[in-house]
């Protein structure tokens, strides 16, 4: 049983190092510090922020001119 235990933790380790399965659930609130200019549009005219969020998007109304629901910044590095 213990060994079951500890294949199926790496296996969900490894599937979020991976990025499988990964629909920015639960962001990382440095995901979200994209630079404006950097901004990928991730919504569409009159998105809500609950809309954005659940989309896997990140939301700030603060800036003009830029996107407001944009793609976070991907982790790339897993530690061990």
């Amino acid at each position: 049983m213990e060994t079951r235990t500890l294949w199926l933790m790496l296996l969900v380790l490894l599937a979020g190092c991976s990025g499988i399965g990964a629909e920015y659930v639960g962001l990382a609130p440095s995901q979200c510090m994209v630079p404006a200019k950097a901004r990928v549009d991730c919504g569409y005219p009159s998105v809500t922020e609950e809309q954005c969020n659940n989309r896997g998007c990140c939301f700030d109304s603060s800036i003009r001119n830029v996107p407001w629901c944009f793609k976070p910044l991907q982790e790339t590095e897993c530690t061990f």
